[in-house]
């Protein structure tokens, strides 16, 4: 073999090797225009008062765990239900480029607010229905 025939061979089989690799460098680090996803922007007036509640909620549960009022148990069934109300509005402003239409969110607040409740039942604060004249009074909730 001509060394001029190896060195066209070797420099051949470097561009070959090196070309994918110098692709996928790019891809990774250089999208286009028509490639680029835009992040879901998650700063939506209802956003950020579902995302006030949400921590106001786990405050609560926070705070009623250390002071005794609750159990671990209760704490951590609180604590994930409120986690799963958190991860649907996340997921629903998401999918509706960082908003979250209204009647998903009075949806959201309303099964906020019955972790709420439950949190001020469990530690006995929550407002009790009926005036016992039928023998007891019942938890509103």
């Amino acid at each position: 073999m001509r060394p001029s025939a190896s060195l066209k061979t070797a420099t051949l089989a470097a561009i070959l090797i090196a070309a994918p690799l110098a692709g996928a460098y790019a891809a990774g680090h250089h999208k286009g225009a028509l490639d680029a996803t835009d992040p879901t922007d998650l700063t939506g007036p209802r956003v950020e008062a579902l995302i006030e509640q949400v921590r106001g909620v786990h405050r609560g549960i926070v705070d009623a765990r250390q002071a005794n009022n609750i159990t671990s148990a209760v704490a951590g069934r609180l604590e994930m239900r409120t986690a799963r109300i958190s991860e649907a509005a996340e997921k629903i402003a998401a999918s509706d480029h960082g908003r979250i239409p209204a009647a998903q969110y009075h949806d959201l607040l309303r099964r906020l607010d019955n972790v709420d409740q439950r949190l001020m039942i469990d530690t006995g604060s929550g407002f009790l229905m009926g005036d016992g004249s039928d023998g007891g009074n019942y938890p509103n909730g």
